[in-house]
């Protein structure tokens, strides 16, 4: 069987793990792998990743030392052209002509619906991988590439909390989430941020202010903020205007970490994961699977219907919003 791998939409720490779980476990099993570039533009294209060798199959030795790299050695895009009906057709010419029976898709919920939309023209089997930082995706816990974003946020936010307290300041960190609160939620509780502001709660200017000024009243003289950019009010910038509306006692600094959070070399997890992830898809490929994304729930294999994964809202752990609530006083 000849496998087709990709990695479409933004980047995440961990997709070259799943890239090179996929290459291996289909390998080591007697079949063969292609690599197209830059995702479903790649398709469209039949643009193929080539080895230094100019060899079309990737091999063992295509993906040696790609674990603990950032990126994707495949590179990605965001393909306009492909959610037509004509790109779909064309896609899936140009899976037959190259004899391509199965794909791994690696991305979040924009590539898994690509993957729907293109069974409809091609019928070759599809088991993706969730690759995303915002970890927003049903039918997995982690999705690959949330814990080193969360890793690269506690870092920076770490560094902030310094110059916070050397200023007596607050600083309002925006991470990325436009739908999920997962980075946020996770990195407030790892750097015992005073507040997180959600898309999934309601953010009450006021409310907050009051809190601040009870920390200020403890003796308290830095505070951290941590504020996805999908926060129903608004993102870092709209609050610290709320804020000023309000009377909040701090001096206040925003800081947006923006695509630095996508890069550096994945934490063990998401190497793990991606590992699992891709060597799981490859296996349900040649046992027949389908139409589904490979996950782990409760640290066990799952295979979720594609159409399931991106059908709902992936809830942040109300236990953990809760706990920071406590814990912030």
């Amino acid at each position: 069987m000849r496998i087709g791998v990709l990695c479409s939409g933004g980047d995440s720490p961990g997709m070259n793990a799943c890239v090179r779980a996929v290459v291996r476990s289909a390998v080591l099993a007697g079949h063969e792998v292609v690599g197209f570039r830059r995702g479903y533009a790649g398709v469209l294209d039949g643009e193929l990743y080539l080895s230094v060798a100019g060899e079309q199959q990737m091999t063992l030795s295509t993906v040696a030392d790609i674990v603990d790299h950032g990126g994707t050695i495949l590179h990605s895009s965001r393909c306009e052209e492909f959610r037509s009906a004509e790109g779909l057709k064309r896609a899936a010419a140009h899976l037959r002509e190259l004899d391509v029976e199965a794909l791994v898709p690696i991305g979040g919920d924009g590539t898994l619906r690509g993957a729907v939309e293109l069974a409809d023209h091609w019928d070759g089997r599809i088991v993706g991988c969730p690759g995303t930082i915002d970890n927003d995706l049903l039918g997995t816990d982690y999705t690959i590439g949330f814990h080193t974003a969360v890793d690269t946020a506690v870092d920076a936010v770490d560094k902030l909390r310094d110059t916070a307290e050397s200023h007596e300041r607050l600083f309002l960190v925006e991470v990325m989430g436009r739908h999920s609160g997962f980075i946020a939620l996770y990195t407030a509780l790892a750097t015992g941020a005073e507040v997180a502001c959600l898309p999934e709660t309601s953010t009450d200017p006021a409310a907050i202010a009051g809190r601040l000024q009870r920390v200020q009243q403890r003796g308290r003289k830095s505070v951290i903020v941590v504020v996805a950019e999908g926060d129903e009010l608004g993102n870092a910038d709209v609050l610290i205007e709320k804020l000023n509306e309000v009377g909040c006692p701090f001096e206040k600094r925003t800081v947006r970490l923006g695509h630095i959070q996508r890069g550096g070399s994945p934490v063990p997890a998401d190497r793990i994961l991606g590992s699992r992830l891709g060597e799981l898809a490859v296996r349900s490929i040649l046992g027949g699977a389908t139409g589904v994304m490979a996950g782990v729930v409760n640290h066990g294999d799952v295979l979720t219907p594609l159409v399931e994964t991106f059908a709902g809202h992936h809830p942040v752990p109300q236990d953990l919003i809760d706990l920071l609530e406590r814990l912030a006083g």
